[in-house]
């Protein structure tokens, strides 16, 4: 593999000429940076770059390397959502509530990458508060899908999505609660893991629905999500619902072979209103699976088309609870145009808050109020319960389950933005692993009228490694890999 774009590398590709001294991190670093300077006017999916930062940083990862410090992410530049805490960068959640917020620590994840030597080149564009499946909630400007600047990368990820497709980063990682990394890396042709609930410590990250919320990477193959994967994961002391089991090394289950593992087609998934091209095209993935070795069968989910209304009161509660903190008094924005403490309260809201952030508070406030908490998010739990169980139920007899990661491909930039029910739809069927806590990627299926379409696996608890394997094996035998986009520098 020759250098002569270092941006379009993968992370493997990178490493091996890092080793090999061909390439150094700063002129990787550089390369990159020159590719964010000639895209991202078109594109617009960072918020900050943070460009001298980055070169110290690439600095220090060749000298890691000279002293044979290297690991796999050593020089690697990548993205961060910008929901993710950065130490002395800017951390906004693209709302005017946290413009100005500069965090003084890492998120976890973050401080995991950096001590491998990975290069933070700067923070991703996402939906206010990671709250949309566009990034046209963003307060500062949309994202572009670099395969069709007239659509949205998806959301709320769609900064992360749309970098790691236009290969202005190797990779980046973004946070799923609903289908946040999913359904934007289905979008936007490029492979976005979910990991099981607690896998990765959500310490650092702003949270938005606690029981929901997960960190998870964007890349341009299987292989390069392995490594991010087990770069971030394990137990966290600052994350009490991380949880201790071990981290493997995922990268080494990659043996292409599927033959006897048991796949799930749900029924629940082929619904009416689908497009007719992405259920055609996921059909035909499922056939190169069988024709790998696969057993397939159909099963059922019962409980699938509650899993919409049941996110839509859980994780609404959630975030009235989360973002109660946000009142003007100890950080972000502060109306001060105002004549007492309640009034700056009211108006630092008001004012402060986008129209779908303060939709959903709303939504949750009431959800939570007296008189209707147990009509609404009793009921929600306890249908979550069921959706669980569902999950539990078909995992006694299958290994995984594979479905459609999205309805559609990509759609035109403002087509939903004033209707929030079609755009919630978007997320029908990435929500219920959230519900249930599991594990689920998306990896591309092909293009349909020159538009990516993801196919999405989901697994149990800690299934990571089978996921991983599967996704691998078909994107070994389907040409799907990194789906290129056509944007030119």
């Amino acid at each position: 593999m020759t250098s002569s774009h270092p941006w379009s590398l993968t992370i493997s590709q990178a490493h091996h000429l890092l080793a090999n001294k061909q390439l150094s991190a700063i002129e990787l670093t550089k390369s990159v940076l020159e590719r964010i300077k000639h895209t991202d006017s078109k594109l617009k999916s960072f918020i900050t770059v943070t460009e001298e930062y980055a070169l110290q940083s690439a600095a220090k990862a060749d000298s890691m390397i000279s002293n044979g410090e290297q690991t796999m992410l050593t020089g690697i530049p990548f993205q961060a959502k910008d929901n993710i805490c950065t130490n002395s960068i800017a951390t906004t959640c693209a709302s005017k509530m946290l413009e100005n917020f500069v965090p003084n620590y890492d998120a976890t994840a973050v401080t995991k990458l950096k001590s491998k030597g990975a290069v933070l080149l700067g923070k991703g564009n996402l939906d206010e508060f990671a709250m949309g499946s566009s990034t046209e909630n963003s307060v500062f400007f949309p994202t572009k899908n670099p395969h069709d600047l007239n659509t949205v990368p998806g959301g709320s990820s769609g900064g992360p999505a749309a970098s790691v497709s236009a290969e202005q980063c190797l990779f980046s990682i973004g946070s799923d609660t609903g289908g946040s990394v999913r359904q934007p890396a289905s979008f936007c042709g490029v492979v976005g893991l979910k990991p099981t609930y607690g896998r990765v410590s959500r310490y650092g990250l702003v949270a938005f629905a606690s029981s929901l919320d997960q960190i998870g990477p964007l890349t341009k193959n299987v292989q390069d999500t392995a490594f991010v994967l087990e770069a971030i994961a394990g137990k966290d002391p600052k994350d009490s619902t991380s949880n201790a089991e071990d981290v493997p090394a995922y990268s080494d289950y990659l043996d292409g072979n599927v033959k006897g593992i048991k796949i799930g087609v749900p029924k629940e998934y082929f619904i009416d209103g689908m497009e007719s091209d992405v259920a055609n095209t996921i059909r035909t993935s499922i056939k190169t699976m069988e024709e790998l070795g696969a057993e397939i069968s159909e099963v059922s989910l019962p409980h699938t088309s509650h899993a919409l209304a049941v996110y839509y009161i859980i994780a609404p509660a959630e975030a009235s609870s989360n973002l109660s903190r946000y009142d003007g008094v100890k950080f972000g924005y502060s109306d001060l145009d105002s004549t007492d403490v309640w009034d700056a309260l009211e108006k630092t809201r008001q004012h402060g808050f986008g129209p779908e952030v303060k939709r959903r508070i709303l939504l949750g406030t009431y959800a939570l109020s007296s008189g209707y908490y147990d009509a609404y998010y009793l009921k929600a739990q306890q249908v979550r319960s069921l959706i669980r169980q569902d999950f539990v139920k078909v995992f006694n007899d299958v290994d995984i389950v594979i479905a459609p990661s999205t309805p559609t491909v990509a759609f035109p930039l403002g087509d939903k933005i004033s209707d929030p029910v079609q755009m919630y739809l978007n997320d029908i069927f990435t929500i219920p692993a959230n519900i249930a806590g599991i594990p689920a990627i998306s990896i591309p299926a092909g293009l349909i009228k020159n538009m990516p379409i993801g196919m999405q696996l989901m697994g149990p608890h800690h299934s990571e490694k089978t996921l991983l394997r599967v996704a691998y094996a078909y994107e070994q035998a389907s040409n799907h890999g990194f789906l290129k986009p056509s944007i030119q520098e």
